[in-house]
């Protein structure tokens, strides 16, 4: 039987993927426009705009890290109250506490779904910014998610990270259909990226030779400095637009490829 997946996204990094008979969400920020975060006396960050639509109910979340407002704020670290399971680096997991299991890199946690799939997600490594930024930006995680009995993984979420070799150490180990990147250029702290700028996107299209590329990550927040143009103009300019899809605000799609 072949089966698909389907796609939501409210903004942000934040996109809900129906699987299995699982709506599972990752990095959820559902506060409304306006809302605004002071990182430090002299910078806030705020939200242009709320997200899309209400999620609804949600089995699982996949949260790349909680110490940053743009990837969990305050109505979303609610919202975790309501969801049975949060998947999360180790360090989130000790904060949040309830109904989270933390991972590191390359572990992995089963899930047995409504349908009787058994769904695997894999932590992968992230670097939330360039070498060293590791002391200011904190624990960051991917997630690779599989089905059992597929060869390859559906899709791996890159989280919060630069291109870096951890990024192609995940390439080498895996060939998934979809990769979600964490775009956006965001530059919250001063003049250098802590997500994926087009130079970024580029390079993880390359290492990821045979997925779909789908920004997340790169619209709605006031530190994010590179948006849809310019992703479009970067993969364009390469010839490799074929490889870069962008999901509808509030749209359910469904994404473009079969598993059994």
């Amino acid at each position: 039987m072949r089966k698909q997946v389907n796609a939501t996204y409210l903004g942000g990094p934040t996109v809900i993927l129906e699987l299995e008979g699982m709506r599972i969400m990752s990095d959820p920020t559902l506060d409304p426009k306006g809302k605004s975060f002071q990182i430090s006396p002299k910078v806030a960050e705020t939200k242009f705009e709320g997200p899309a639509i209400e999620p609804g109910k949600i089995d699982l979340v996949l949260l790349s890290h909680d110490q940053h407002h743009d990837n969990l704020d305050d109505l979303g670290r609610a919202f975790l109250e309501k969801v049975p399971l949060t998947i999360t680096t180790l360090s989130g997991s000790k904060r949040i506490k309830n109904n989270t299991k933390g991972l590191l890199p390359w572990e992995s946690h089963k899930i047995l779904a409504p349908t009787g799939a058994e769904i695997i997600i894999t932590a992968t490594p992230a670097r939330h910014g360039p070498a060293g930024s590791e002391k200011l930006t904190g624990e960051v995680i991917g997630f690779l998610v599989s089905v059992k009995g597929n060869s390859q993984p559906l899709f791996y979420l890159t989280g919060d990270t630069v291109f870096y070799d951890g990024i192609e150490t995940v390439a080498k180990k895996s060939a998934p259909l979809i990769v979600f990147i964490f775009a956006g250029a965001a530059q919250p702290r001063g003049p250098f990226n802590v997500t994926m700028n087009s130079n970024d996107a580029i390079d993880t299209s390359i290492a990821f030779e045979k997925s779909i590329v789908i920004p997340l990550h790169y619209e709605g927040w006031s530190h994010y400095t590179e948006g849809e143009t310019v992703l479009k103009e970067a993969f364009e300019i390469m010839g490799i637009e074929k490889r870069l899809m962008f999901l509808q605000l509030g749209k359910t799609v469904p994404l473009p490829f079969y598993y059994s």
